[in-house]
């Protein structure tokens, strides 16, 4: 998927086919937040952000390695839901629904990665936003928009997996880790509306 062309990746999210689907929309909306922020951490030095260099060089490393991890989930994901596609297509039986279950937990994994990747992107906005070159605020917000669609779409990607899920243990790991999303949303269209409020007439 990391060397399609954009028109490519398109064509094949629109076509008939199991993936890539809404758990790759997911992880791209994450690396398209972290590459939102890196760019404009990357405008935010020199000597008048002097004061805030060692903030602005974290984020600028974080933001990138969040970028490649959330590429890597958008390519994990597909290939996971192509197992799941793969399990249901076995016979009947009890060897049929233990693959299914084994691919449907394996299925929700990258989208939970995601919201986690997703949650770091809108801190990673809040610690940006008070020191970031003011004339690149609107892509501060656009990173925390990004970061909440990916959170809140992983959320329901890993969620339509659950309900697949007999195994109380992995349902119950795997909702622990969706706890975290409401308030990261939350965290995102905070930044979103000071954003807002710091740029309207």
């Amino acid at each position: 998927m990391r060397d399609l062309r954009i028109s490519d990746y398109l064509a094949e999210l629109a076509g008939r086919v199991p993936a890539p689907g809404g758990g790759a929309a997911a992880a791209l909306h994450a690396a398209q937040a972290a590459a939102l922020l890196g760019m404009v951490a990357r405008y935010t030095t020199g000597e008048k952000y002097a004061a805030h260099a060692a903030t602005v060089e974290a984020v600028i490393a974080e933001t990138d390695e969040l970028r490649a991890r959330a590429l890597r989930l958008a390519e994990e994901d597909a290939a996971a839901f192509t197992a799941v596609t793969d399990a249901y297509r076995l016979p009947k039986g009890e060897e049929r629904t233990a693959a299914v279950a084994r691919a449907l937990a394996g299925a929700a994994e990258p989208p939970a990665r995601v919201v986690e990747a997703a949650a770091r992107a809108t801190e990673l906005c809040e610690l940006l936003l008070p020191v970031a070159n003011r004339n690149l605020l609107t892509d501060v917000a656009a990173a925390a928009d990004a970061a909440r669609a990916a959170l809140t779409t992983a959320r329901i990607n890993v969620e339509v997996n659950l309900s697949g899920l007999e195994d109380e243990g992995p349902r119950a790991e795997l909702s622990a880790r969706l706890s975290a999303v409401d308030g990261a949303v939350a965290r995102a269209d905070r930044v979103a509306a000071a954003v807002r409020e710091e740029i309207k007439p």
